[in-house]
């Protein structure tokens, strides 16, 4: 069993014999299963399988399988110290491994143990004495130091520390060692497990609480029964962020439709996942009206006539995964109207992971069979596909209206989608950041990422492409070390958007490509669509416009795995703006009617502006000059101030054509200080070019005259990286791309600062100061 609070993941990466062929979230998970220790990853990734090494079957997470050379090394070292001291690390690390339960002065103490023989352990260098107990040398230390005792004396300090273990709040961790020191099968012990496992779900300890349903099922004589708290400790190890623990539990518990479903929404092949998420939502809403339970909507379970009820205790053993996938009650318990609600918000979520938006009248079908009201996003993006648009405004409004602090993490994650489609990105980013920190407080690290996946959007329409990107990085650390592939990947989508307004065409590409490759095979048309609007933008933005035009087509293809018809909205300004520069201006009409009876329904500013932009784009001459105007009083009201620069640009473009040339160089000039701003190079090269082409001066970067003005952003961030001291591969680890693009990206900074090595790049960039 691995330890329950392992370290954060290293920022460096193993030596270069770890393998690195293996895929970037195969890499980091085996990463964060050795606790980032270099020796344990490079052992483990030898011993991996062809379909471990592919990311198809978890690794393992017994210790004794991760590795065992360097465990059996370490066991060696700790049985050449005396008895005594032994001993005293023995109960040390049970008292940190696997629960850290911070009792082992007490139990010292109660058992009146002479803490001197572990001054052999320091000479050793294996541990040292601090002020709150033993500190090991490294994790695999304190598991080698755990794994030396005879089962007899581990049994013995897991009794001693479960006596001292009586203070307010330490049930759980008494249960623990309870369990631990005992010789057999309880079906007492089991119930105390699951009872103390409850109170630690109630807390937000999911780790906590996965170790005790996990410890409960392995003491319980009951097989049918072991099955199921198996599943249920596979649930809380999900929500955890133990994947690997997660699908290994599962694969030993019983079948159950909600974690097939969630697993494959999160790191499989997604177009199961609806199915399966409905299939186990029809179930808990049957399964309630049996009991005799009313179901009744998520905001609607605790009302006028008080907190709506939990299910029966006498049906608590014959409960799922589903019941703990859902947020608990305060109380501890779970309420049967939350568990249908919250997997109907979950087969949304793979509606529109895939593209399949079709699907959500299914959803809402069943919703309304069951008696429940559509949660989240779900009414107003089935109203949207039927063209019911003022109705979607409407359900959206509803939705995006439920994002007060401390809420359900789920919830706040669809009140922020919901924002987001209805254009309001304020309240998106509020939304999204809530959910994260909600996650966080409840312990769900699976969720954490996915909100930061939707957060990039907001980032992206705001103008924030550096913050957004550094967020997005992480995130995706996050998401490939919880085994959420598929979040994964919506990211990478995200990161090539970002490379695209900051002009970092290579990267846009490689990431652009990598997206692509895994959507098609897991069925995620949403980040396939977002790579493929990414580099529209990028050929629109360096003025290759039929090569835009051809790309945001092939976005009406809608579907898993190809593309999304939310994105194919979203993209529409830039799909006008692309066909009218290729003459295609019947196509670019039609896109924009249906545009536009959205943004007349949800009446967004920056959505009405962007509409007023295209139909100057599409208006002749002179009468363009007004509708401009009409957009950029728009664009006030709003957000979206990167979008506002771009119809800057081509309104000044506009006015040149004109020859309107003093409004023209104000137009221009303002664009260029936004993109300069932003950091989007490529539209500050439109505007520059539009500025010469009138004939007037483009002010000069601001950071032209140092080495930075001669870099790309995405260079820039390279050098930097390079400058303090970071490897290709440390670099490549850290922005989730190829040691050999990292490479690539180094050749071509020091051919533009003109140096031949890093010592150069070192001095240049402190004089410098980009």
């Amino acid at each position: 069993m691995t330890p329950v609070n392992p370290p954060p993941l290293p920022r460096t990466s193993p030596p270069r014999h770890t393998a690195p062929e293996l895929p970037e979230g195969v890499r980091l998970r085996v990463l964060h299963a050795v606790y980032g220790d270099a020796r344990a990853a490079a052992e483990l990734a030898t011993r991996l399988t062809d379909r471990q090494r592919s990311g198809l079957d978890p690794l393992p997470t017994q210790p004794g399988l991760l590795a065992p050379r360097l465990l059996q090394s370490l066991r060696a070292e700790i049985r050449a110290l005396p008895d005594d001291s032994r001993l005293l690390l023995l109960l040390a690390a049970a008292d940190q491994y696997p629960l850290a339960t911070h009792a082992f002065l007490r139990a010292v103490a109660a058992a009146r143990l002479d803490t001197r023989p572990l001054e052999a352990a320091e000479a050793a260098g294996i541990a040292h004495a601090g002020a709150g107990g033993v500190v090991f040398r490294d994790a695999w230390t304190r598991i080698a130091a755990y794994e030396s005792g005879a089962p007899s004396d581990r049994r013995e300090v897991h009794r001693l520390l479960a006596r001292v273990l009586n203070g307010d709040g330490e049930t759980p961790r008494r249960s623990w060692h309870r369990a631990a020191g005992a010789l057999g099968p309880s079906g007492r012990l089991v119930a105390e497990l699951e009872a103390a496992a409850g109170q630690a779900r109630a807390t937000g300890r999911l780790t906590l609480a996965r170790a005790l349903t996990e410890r409960a099922a392995a003491l319980c004589p009951d097989p049918a029964r072991q099955a199921r708290l198996r599943t249920r400790a596979a649930a809380d190890a999900w929500q955890a962020g133990e994947a690997d623990r997660a699908r290994g539990l599962f694969r030993a518990g019983a079948a159950d439709d909600a974690l097939t479903g969630l697993f494959a929404l999160r790191a499989e092949n997604a177009t199961e996942a609806f199915d399966a998420l409905l299939t186990a939502a029809v179930q808990a809403g049957d399964a309630t009206g049996r009991r005799g339970t009313r179901i009744q909507g998520r905001e609607g379970a605790a009302g006028a006539d008080g907190p709506a009820p939990a299910v029966d205790r006498a049906h608590a053993a014959d409960s799922t995964a589903a019941d703990f996938l859902a947020p608990a009650h305060p109380s501890g318990s779970w309420h049967a109207p939350q568990v249908a609600a919250h997997l109907l918000a979950r087969a949304t979520e793979a509606v529109i992971y895939t593209g399949d938006l079709r699907r959500c009248r299914d959803a809402a079908r069943v919703a309304g069979r069951l008696g429940i009201e559509a949660p989240g996003a779900l009414g107003g993006l089935a109203a949207a596909v039927e063209g019911r648009y003022e109705d979607a405004r409407d359900l959206l409004e509803a939705a995006a209206g439920r994002c007060g602090p401390g809420g359900d993490p789920t919830l706040l994650l669809h009140a922020g989608i919901a924002a987001l489609m209805l254009g309001d990105h304020a309240r998106a980013a509020t939304a999204t950041v809530r959910a994260a920190a909600s996650a966080r407080a409840r312990g769900a690290t699976a969720t954490v990422a996915q909100a930061l996946e939707f957060r990039a959007y907001a980032d992206f329409w705001t103008g924030r492409p550096d913050a957004g990107a550094a967020a997005a990085t992480d995130a995706l650390r996050q998401a490939y070390a919880s085994g959420q592939d598929n979040g994964a990947c919506h990211l990478q989508a995200a990161l090539a958007m970002f490379a695209a307004v900051t002009g970092a065409a290579d990267v846009c590409r490689e990431r652009a490509a990598a997206v692509r490759s895994y959507a098609l095979a897991r069925g995620l048309g949403l980040p396939a669509a977002l790579a493929q609007w990414a580099l529209a933008f990028l050929d629109l933005a360096e003025g290759r416009f039929a090569a835009a035009a051809a790309r945001l087509r092939a976005l009406a293809g809608f579907g898993p795995g190809h593309g999304h018809r939310a994105i194919r909205h979203l993209a529409t300004p830039h799909y006008v703006e692309a066909a009218v520069r290729t003459g295609d201006t019947r196509v670019a009409r039609a896109a924009h009617a249906d545009y536009h009876r959205w943004a007349t329904a949800v009446r967004s500013p920056d959505e009405l502006a962007l509409s007023a932009r295209c139909r100057a784009l599409l208006a002749p001459g002179a009468e363009a000059v007004d509708l401009y105007h009409e957009a950029l009083d728009l664009h006030a009201s709003g957000t979206r101030d990167f979008e506002r620069a771009r119809t800057e640009l081509l309104f000044g473009a506009a006015l040149r054509r004109l020859r309107r040339r003093t409004e023209a160089r104000d137009r221009l000039h303002s664009a260029l200080e936004a993109f300069e701003q932003f950091g989007a190079r490529h539209c500050a090269v439109q505007a520059r070019a539009e500025l010469r082409a009138l004939g007037a001066p483009a002010a000069p970067s601001r950071t032209e005259d140092g080495p930075g003005g001669r870099l790309t952003a995405q260079q820039l961030v390279i050098a930097r990286m390079a400058a303090d001291g970071a490897t290709n591969r440390e670099i490549a680890t850290r922005l989730a791309l190829s040691p050999r693009t990292i490479d690539h990206h180094l050749r071509g900074v020091f051919e533009r600062l003109g140096i031949r090595s890093r010592i150069e790049l070192v001095r240049l960039l402190a004089d410098g100061d980009p």
